[in-house]
């Protein structure tokens, strides 16, 4: 089944240093761009981190020093990618807790401040997981019948995320699902709105969650010693908080998050 699309749909798949969002950096990325009317475009590129790969990192994925240390910096593509996922919803496999929130780093880091939350994200790993718990190689062999050869190839990965997808709304097409409060819906249907929905985890505010929305829409910290207490009320009782997240090793996103609330508060 082809996907029904209100705006293009970039499929992505990141190859990094690490898995730390705040401190890694992007080594290959991978976008394949599903258009309106169904006819696709592809970007790969290698990225120099500017910071060695360890050794461990490189043997999953293949991609060593040498291969990058002539490739641009990320800074130096960030303007192109950022023209290529402009207007764009956002897909990918366990994209809405890793790789979106690394590329997001990556935009900040090269002074380009674009607002990837007012897309929409549809993480298939989230969708498998719910209704199958497995991994993107188990998954492209239960949905689509084939072998995937070339994991950790980042643009292997990123097609047979696509394919993946299109096969589980043909698969789930009209299957029940049994919400946690109880509640039963129809979610994987060909939407991208409710695709995007069913696949978030959390009501996340930043990406990493360290921010989040209770249940009447009001921002908390979801860690540490104010878990579950409004922002605004930690930054107006505890003014040196703020500063102390600031100074410490927590995304730019978050940071940025966590400014735009106090100078929200600032203003009432």
């Amino acid at each position: 089944m082809e996907l029904e699309l209100r705006n293009p749909l970039v499929f992505l798949d990141l190859e990094t240093t690490g898995i730390n969002i705040a401190s890694d950096r992007i080594v290959e990325i991978a976008l394949l761009k599903i258009y309106v009317d169904g006819n696709e475009e592809e970007k790969l590129l290698r990225i120099n981190p500017e910071m060695p790969i360890p050794a461990k990192t490189s043997k999953i994925h293949g991609i060593y020093d040498k291969d990058v240390k002539d490739c641009p910096t990320f800074k130096e593509v960030a303007k192109s990618l950022a023209l290529f996922i402009e207007g764009c919803d956002l897909a990918g496999f366990n994209s809405n807790r890793f790789d979106i929130p690394l590329l997001a780093e990556e935009f900040l880091r090269a002074g380009i401040d674009i607002d990837l939350k007012k897309r929409k994200f549809i993480d298939i790993q989230a969708i498998f997981h719910k209704m199958e718990k497995r991994t993107l190689k188990a998954a492209y062999k239960l949905y689509c019948q084939k072998e995937l050869t070339d994991a950790h190839s980042a643009m292997a990965d990123t097609k047979a995320t696509y394919e993946v997808l299109k096969s589980q709304i043909d698969f789930y097409n009209g299957t029940e699902y049994e919400e946690p409060d109880g509640r039963k819906s129809i979610p994987i249907i060909n939407d991208v709105d409710k695709l995007s929905e069913f696949s978030a985890y959390d009501r996340n505010v930043d990406f990493v969650g360290r921010i989040v929305y209770d249940e009447n829409g009001v921002e908390i910290f979801n860690f540490g010693k104010n878990k579950g207490v409004p922002v605004e009320k930690v930054l107006k009782e505890q003014p040196g908080y703020y500063g102390w997240i600031m100074n410490g090793d927590f995304p730019l996103y978050t940071k940025k998050v966590l400014t735009a609330i106090k100078l929200r508060a600032f203003n009432k």
